[in-house]
């Protein structure tokens, strides 16, 4: 692991290759799972401000779902994104058979300036709390094997594909410094190889 600050981040956010392959997964992380998109406490607040400015792209399904509540609380107690029938998101749309998120679409047309949660913009990275740290881990999921083959084929790396989500938590100066330990920790490796 290498360390940051005040985060823990695993050596497979530097190693692992990663690449969204939405055309293939059709956006099945926005579906499967056991509970909703993990929310930071100040999203909750965010989410009540633009849901208004997010519904018109919201079916009926979702809407009642999310006029109760734009959060939930799973079975662990952690703040998440409610889901549909215990499966999907409730922020996901279809666009062209493919899952889109309707606060991204409400970003993207620069109506609202929150362009998703912080979970869901890092993934695959998950992030976990601890009382003296945050761990930065990367999130292997079968269902991303084409991510994973994509990334590889394209030498982009975890921590590359999230860079922007990585600057958005942690800051550029963070990002930077990443990026060091990335070429010592390739120099480290590639001398340990000969």
């Amino acid at each position: 692991m290498i360390r940051i600050d005040d985060t823990l981040i695993s050596l497979d956010v530097l190693d692992e290759y990663f690449c969204c392959d939405i055309e293939k997964c059709l956006g099945v992380c926005c579906i499967e799972g056991d509970a909703g998109a993990p929310l930071c406490e100040e999203e909750i607040n965010i989410l009540e401000k633009i849901y208004p400015m997010i519904k018109k792209y919201l079916p009926p399904e979702n809407i009642a779902i999310l006029d109760k509540n734009v959060y939930e609380v799973d079975i662990e107690g952690d703040l998440v994104t409610p889901l549909i029938n215990n499966r999907e998101c409730a922020y996901l749309i279809y666009e062209d058979n493919l899952s889109s998120c309707a606060i991204e679409k409400a970003y993207f047309n620069k109506e609202i300036d929150f362009r998703k949660p912080i979970s869901c913009h890092l993934y695959p990275i998950r992030i976990t709390k601890y009382a003296d740290f945050e761990a930065v881990n990367y999130h292997k999921w079968h269902l991303c094997n084409d991510a994973c083959i994509k990334g590889k084929n394209q030498k982009i790396h975890v921590f590359r594909f999230v860079k922007d989500a990585l600057i958005r938590k942690y800051g550029e100066d963070w990002y930077q410094r990443l990026t060091i330990a990335y070429d010592a920790w390739s120099q480290y490796k590639n001398s340990n190889e000969l």
